[in-house]
């Protein structure tokens, strides 16, 4: 009995030890639906504004190469679709938009604990957002790029030696600039978000073994 016990331990610690080693990838695909409180700051000539407080649905599959044991250096790619609805007496605005973000953002996750089938993480990057929203000034929608900063953490439950649940929060920092009737107009978003979704891992190692 204890013989059936010790190989079936050598056996879940097989599976899950495999799983971050050098050469190895990881792919995951999350969605966040709720609990994402974004808090919007605009600021010109020494004033600052708050702006409106939204929920959003965003979507964020990604890549990493494991280039040491634990460590994965990738990219998270990000689509966030959201509905705002404004309305700041301050600054005399009452308005409803549709705004989408489109973000590449290359980053690096490091994996704690080894050898367990709860895995924590943390991670951080910097990257380039693409904002398309409705332009109140021209009645029209407008486009602009700007710089992304985003931090995560959370943990991955290995299912198998290859499957794994995320579950995890995200902050990012979108910064853009424009020009309004010769005004320069910076616009500071800040999102906090708590999202879960599915992790795939492969082992490049053993793939290579099986090609020779």
């Amino acid at each position: 009995m204890k013989k059936v016990l010790l190989m079936g331990a050598v056996a879940v610690f097989s599976a899950v030890s495999a799983q971050m080693e050098q050469g190895s990838w990881v792919i995951s695909g999350k969605t966040g639906i709720e609990f994402n409180a974004v808090n919007t700051k605009y600021e010109t000539e020494g004033l600052s504004f708050d702006g409106a407080k939204v929920n959003t649905l965003n979507i964020t599959p990604s890549a990493g190469y494991f280039a040491v044991d634990n460590l994965a250096i990738g990219v998270d790619l990000g689509y966030t679709s959201t509905k705002t609805t404004f309305n700041n007496d301050q600054l005399g605005i009452n308005f409803e938009d549709e705004t989408s973000l489109f973000t590449v953002m290359p980053n690096a996750t490091y994996y704690f604990i080894p050898d367990s089938v709860v895995r924590p993480y943390l991670g951080a990057g910097i990257g380039y957002g693409s904002l398309t929203s409705a332009d109140f000034y021209n009645e029209g929608n407008t486009t602009k790029g700007g710089l992304l900063l985003g931090a995560k953490g959370g943990m991955v439950y290995l299912l198998n030696n290859k499957i794994g649940i995320d579950f995890g929060v995200g902050y990012n920092s979108f910064t853009t600039k424009e020009t309004v009737e010769g005004t320069e107009i910076k616009t500071i978003a800040n999102g906090f978000g708590v999202n879960a979704g599915f992790s795939l891992f492969l082992n490049g190692n053993k793939v290579k073994k099986e090609k020779k």
